[in-house]
C-alpha cells in the first residue's frame, strides 16, 4: 500500500555493496551507482541504440554466454582493473559505445566493480542504474517509491567519492527538492553533505547549471578518477560529467538479469 501524504518514505545510501543486506532490498527499489564507469557506459550504450546489456560477474561467464549468440548479434564489453579484456570487442569507456558499433546489439558486459554491485540487488523489486549523465531521469522514476536503496559500487572494494557525490545529488533532488518526505539513513545524510560541500551554493540550489568542467575536476580528485587517469582513460571523466545528457533510465530485471531501457 502506498504511503499517505503524512507518512515518510525510506531513502538509504550504501557506500559499498558489501554493507548491503540483500534481504533488506526485497520489495524495494534499488539504484546502482558506478559513475566511473560501468553505469555511465551502460547509459551511453543504450542511448546509442544497444538492444540490451547482460551483466556477468566473471570473464569466463561472459565468454560462455556470448557463444550462445550469432556473432553478428553480440558484443563483449568490459574491463578488469580498468583495462580492456583480451578477446573482448569493447572496453569500459563510454565513447566506445557509438551508434555505428552497438545499434541493435546484445552486449555481454563484465566489470571490476559495477556488475558486482548489480548482483547484490537480485532481491529488489526494481533495479535502476544511475550516472550523472541521467540523474534527473532516474530521480523522476523514483518519485513515489516507498523504499529506495542507492548502492555505490566503489573502486576495487574501497569507498569512492565519485559514487558518493552522485548519491548525494540524488538525495538532494529527492529529499530536498521533490516535496516528498523521506527518512534518511546516516550514509544518505553524509552523501548529501559531501555533495553540498563539493558544489558552489547556486549549483546546490539548482539556481545555476553545473558546468562539466567543475564536475570533471571533482571526479579527477576521487579514487575512481585517479584510477581512470592511471589506465589512460582521462577523457572518460569528461564523458561522465555531462549532467543530464540523456533522459533514459537503464533498468535491470533482477530475475532475467538483463538491462534494457525502462519503459
Amino acid at each position: 500500500m502506498s504511503p499517505t501524504r503524512t507518512e515518510k518514505r525510506i531513502l538509504n545510501v550504501y557506500a559499498l555493496p558489501v554493507v548491503v543486506d540483500p534481504a533488506e532490498l526485497a520489495g524495494g527499489t534499488a539504484v546502482v551507482i558506478d559513475v566511473l564507469r560501468a553505469c555511465t557506459t551502460i547509459v551511453y550504450a543504450l542511448a546509442a541504440g544497444a538492444k540490451e546489456i547482460i551483466p556477468c560477474l566473471e570473464v569466463c561467464e561472459a565468454l560462455s554466454l556470448a557463444g550462445r549468440y550469432p556473432l553478428s548479434d553480440v558484443l563483449l564489453g568490459g574491463e578488469r582493473q580498468g583495462m580492456m579484456i583480451e578477446g573482448f570487442d569493447l572496453g569500459n569507456s563510454p565513447r566506445e559505445y557509438r551508434p555505428e558499433v552497438v545499434t541493435g546489439k546484445t552486449i555481454i558486459f563484465t566489470t571490476t566493480n559495477g556488475t558486482r554491485a548489480m548482483d547484490r540487488c537480485r532481491q529488489a523489486e526494481r533495479v535502476y542504474l544511475a550516472g550523472f549523465v541521467n540523474v534527473s531521469a532516474v530521480c523522476q522514476k523514483l518519485l513515489g517509491c516507498e523504499r529506495i536503496h542507492i548502492i555505490c559500487a566503489g573502486t576495487r572494494g574501497e569507498f569512492s567519492r565519485d559514487d558518493i557525490l552522485l548519491a548525494g545529488l540524488m538525495v538532494e533532488k529527492l529529499a530536498s527538492r521533490s516535496g516528498e518526505s523521506y527518512i534518511l539513513n546516516a550514509q544518505a545524510i553524509t552523501a548529501r553533505e559531501n555533495w553540498r560541500q563539493a558544489m558552489p551554493l547556486p549549483q546546490v540550489l539548482e539556481a545555476e547549471p553545473i558546468p562539466p568542467e567543475l564536475l570533471t575536476k571533482c571526479l579527477r580528485d576521487t579514487p575512481g578518477g585517479k584510477h581512470v587517469i592511471a589506465v589512460g582513460c582521462e577523457e572518460d571523466l569528461w564523458d561522465a560529467a555531462q549532467i543530464d545528457r540523456f533522459d533514459i533510465v537503464p533498468e535491470l530485471d533482477p530475475r532475467s538479469f538483463v538491462i534494457r531501457v525502462a519503459s
